[in-house]
């Protein structure tokens, strides 16, 4: 289960003073502040039946290693920005994942199983990609352990693109409350806006104007081919 808050920064100066904030270190862990390049493959089925099920799956690399991510069933309990999915994470060691995942990597769970019947042999394809850097600070606050990542980068699908630049927090243990109470104080002290929208669920609006895009194009040659 993931339990997240995300927030919205409007600039990398922003970015950069909450990044360095004396303030948010009064509850770092010692050791754990760290920097983690990241890319992410996310894939669907030419007709988009993961997509429609609110499924993703995801194929990330995380500097040196590789983990294959299964998430779903998004719960909104009316807190604006407030994420709690059921989640599934596994290790990769083949590369070609990135292009071909065999979602029989997540075989190992009643969910992971369940993914096979929804998908039902039809082959994966590479939808959109993200490409980042995640600062992550793990932070002791409360009676509870949790983690700030302050992510800087893109949303790509295929010619186009999207800024990434947000915070979240993510509660690794103790209770909600605590949370809540940290995401609070951090978007007072910025005046950040919370984030409405997952990553994924940005990428698929991308991939729509993209697809949008490329169809219009093809109607355009078709209409001078004809002319």
């Amino acid at each position: 289960m993931e339990i997240e808050l995300k927030y919205k920064i409007g600039s990398l100066e922003l970015y950069d003073r909450i990044l360095n904030d004396v303030w948010i270190r009064r509850y770092a862990e010692e050791g754990g502040t760290e920097a983690v390049r990241m890319k992410a493959a996310y894939f669907d089925t030419e007709d988009r039946v993961l997509t429609n099920n609110n499924i993703a799956l995801r194929i990330r690399s995380e500097n040196d290693h590789i983990v294959g991510t299964l998430k779903w069933r998004d719960d909104d309990e009316g807190i604006r920005g407030l994420y709690i999915r059921s989640e599934i994470n596994v290790p990769v060691a083949d590369e070609t994942c990135f292009f071909s995942p065999d979602p029989q990597i997540f075989m190992q769970s009643a969910e992971g199983r369940d993914l096979l019947d929804v998908i039902d042999g039809k082959p994966l394809e590479n939808i959109f990609d993200m490409i980042f850097t995640r600062r992550r600070i793990r932070l002791d606050y409360g009676q509870s352990i949790m983690e700030l990542s302050l992510d800087e980068g893109a949303i790509v699908a295929g010619m186009r693109s999207l800024p990434l630049l947000e915070a979240e927090i993510e509660l690794f243990s103790g209770t909600k409350e605590d949370l809540i109470s940290f995401g609070k104080k951090i978007a007072g002290r910025y005046s950040l806006e919370p984030e409405l929208k997952t990553k994924f669920a940005r990428g698929v609006e991308l991939l729509g104007l993209e697809e949008e895009q490329q169809q219009a194009e093809a109607d355009s040659q078709e209409k001078g081919g004809h002319s």
